[in-house]
């Protein structure tokens, strides 16, 4: 079989592994994919990101539709709630690409995760978890410890807030699954595109 299609096998087996919550992670899911399958080919993550997409399309039908007009509904509640921390939507709600089990990722920016929370709480969100996670940066900035605040909705559907510093605002990061740059929507784009096109993707062309 060509690699190609050994490629296309791959990325199919690992969407269904990361549909079903059999892997929660890009990696782990092609890997598993390939050993599951007995072939050393791995396929790219936008690959397995377009299988998965249409796995999830597939089994969800118009329902989908639905919900990610639902969750941008929602997200914008929630940004306009703790809008002084210059909140910026990013993730599937933002790509238009979400599935059952998405959450609403946001990030703020801010010195004082505790003023974010103590917003969130004083409004009526439930805060469920907190806790702070590292992620690395460049080699001369080394790693930077930030706050996840997981909050769940009235819905069921949960948001997972990413408390950063202001001095990160500007900073620009490349998405290691389609492999542009994250610009997410602040408040007023996500406002005007539910205004003009509530279920507008932010995926680029291949």
């Amino acid at each position: 079989m060509k690699p190609s299609n050994l490629r296309a096998l791959v990325a199919r087996e690992a969407a269904r592994l990361l549909y079903y919550r059999l892997a929660t992670e890009y990696k782990f899911a092609k890997l598993k994919a390939a050993r599951e399958l007995g072939v050393s080919v791995l396929p790219s993550n936008r690959e397995v990101a377009d299988e998965l997409d249409a796995l999830a399309s597939l089994l969800e039908g118009e329902s989908r539709i639905k919900r990610l007009v639902q969750m941008r509904r929602e997200a914008l509640a929630l940004m306009e709630t703790i809008s002084e921390f210059n909140p910026k939507l990013i993730g599937s709600v933002w790509r238009g690409t979400v599935r059952i089990g998405s959450d609403i990722d946001i990030i703020v920016y801010s010195r004082s995760p505790s003023a974010v929370i103590e917003k969130l709480k004083r409004t009526g969100y439930r805060v469920v978890h907190v806790e702070s996670k590292v992620k690395a940066g460049k080699e001369l900035e080394g790693k930077k410890v930030y706050v996840h605040i997981y909050v769940e909705l009235k819905s069921g559907n949960r948001a997972e807030i990413v408390v950063r510093s202001p001095e990160d605002q500007d900073v620009k990061e490349i998405c290691d699954i389609y492999g542009d740059v994250i610009e997410g929507l602040t408040i007023d784009e996500l406002r005007r595109v539910l205004a003009e096109d509530p279920t507008r993707r932010f995926i680029p062309q291949r």
